[in-house]
């Protein structure tokens, strides 16, 4: 078996060394672990120290895509190059990387498809008391929408077997912590958490610039995501309370005419249709959403049986560099590109 630990980066050249050295390169149960790195766009010496540092694998993006694209082409390549297990962990050191081992028991066990590491947020000392409550009020919601268990939800270092990692596809711009726990509640991805230690900060987060930034972009991103696999429940909640709004309003017209001051009060009646109305659209939205969700699952169907057969096909990861210069042919992607050469001469000779 073939454990991959996928590290993105983005301008990380002072905190990968020692990232890359708290790695373990042997862990019971795996034949082999090797590291990837994918470069989204760095500017500094990112891959240099990478390479000088003994990493395996590189992808390497054309420009900065944002960590959840980057997380993207990590498994993607880590697919191709036939890994069994993929540890997804963060190049500024945060998590203590001693602890892969134990993330990945519950997969070698055959408990769960989808591991995710427990910071037990409430003991991080750099975590302010706010960000903590945050913490666990994003992780409460993604528990709701995703149907599972995980405590701390935010967390990217996680382990995935290959039948999860094919299942995976992040659209968000911004993260995949949140967006890939979902997908993994509605798609019955076995998911299971383990405890895990922290390393002491070493720079600040490059995805929050301020606490502001941090509540806004996680609100946004929980909203967002949350419309998008649970729409119905979240348009009509929408809808039910514009309509209890509306009650308000035409509640005192109907005061106001039973009186025989009904005249008077035209405008409550007409804000009273204004947020009937808004009601009935709202709830509209939410079955045109769960509509467009039954589309949305078919299309993450067929993506999936896209990525099997591009395996099968021996497709070669995109953007790929080996991590050590000149490692000739016999490199897993070159070996991959021969066969999916030799597959596309097979097809073309078919042809003729």
């Amino acid at each position: 078996m073939k454990l991959f630990i996928q590290i993105p980066c983005l301008n990380e050249e002072e905190t990968l060394p020692a990232t890359l050295a708290d790695l373990p390169r042997e862990i019971e149960g795996f034949d082999s672990v090797e590291v990837l790195v994918i470069d989204d766009g760095s500017t500094d010496r990112t891959i240099e120290v990478a390479r000088a540092n003994g990493v395996d694998h590189i992808v390497k993006l054309t420009n900065n895509k944002g960590l959840a694209a980057g997380f993207q082409a990590g498994l993607d390549a880590c697919l191709k190059l036939g890994a069994d297990v993929i540890v997804n962990t963060d190049a500024d050191n945060q998590y203590n990387g001693h602890d892969i081992p134990k993330l990945v028991v519950p997969i070698l066990e055959g408990r769960a498809d989808m591991v995710v590491g427990d910071r037990e947020t409430d003991t991080i000392e750099h975590f302010s008391p706010l960000k903590k409550r945050l913490q666990k009020l994003g992780s409460w919601v993604v528990r709701r929408a995703s149907e599972t268990d995980l405590p701390d939800t935010t967390s990217g270092f996680r382990a995935y077997n290959r039948e999860a990692a094919i299942q995976m596809a992040v659209v968000s711009k911004y993260t995949y912590t949140l967006e890939t726990i979902i997908q993994a509640g509605k798609l019955l991805v076995a998911t299971d958490h383990v405890a895990i230690g922290t390393n002491p900060k070493t720079r600040e987060s490059r995805l929050f610039p301020s606490m502001s930034s941090y509540v806004r972009r996680n609100a946004v991103a929980i909203l967002r995501i949350y419309a998008q696999y649970e729409p119905l429940r979240v348009f009509t909640t929408a809808a039910l309370l514009l309509f209890i709004l509306a009650l308000i309003p035409f509640g005192r017209f109907v005061w106001a005419y039973v009186d025989g001051e009904g005249a008077g009060h035209v405008q409550s009646l007409i804000f009273g249709a204004v947020l009937f109305n808004a009601a009935v659209m709202v709830g509209a939205l939410g079955v045109i959403g769960d509509l467009l969700l039954s589309q949305r699952i078919m299309a993450q169907r067929i993506f999936e049986r896209v990525r099997r057969i591009e395996l099968q096909l021996g497709v070669p990861p995109s953007h790929y560099e080996p991590g050590q210069p000149g490692a000739g042919p016999d490199h897993p992607a070159a070996t991959t590109g021969a066969k999916a050469a030799g597959r596309t001469e097979d097809r073309e000779a078919l042809k003729l």
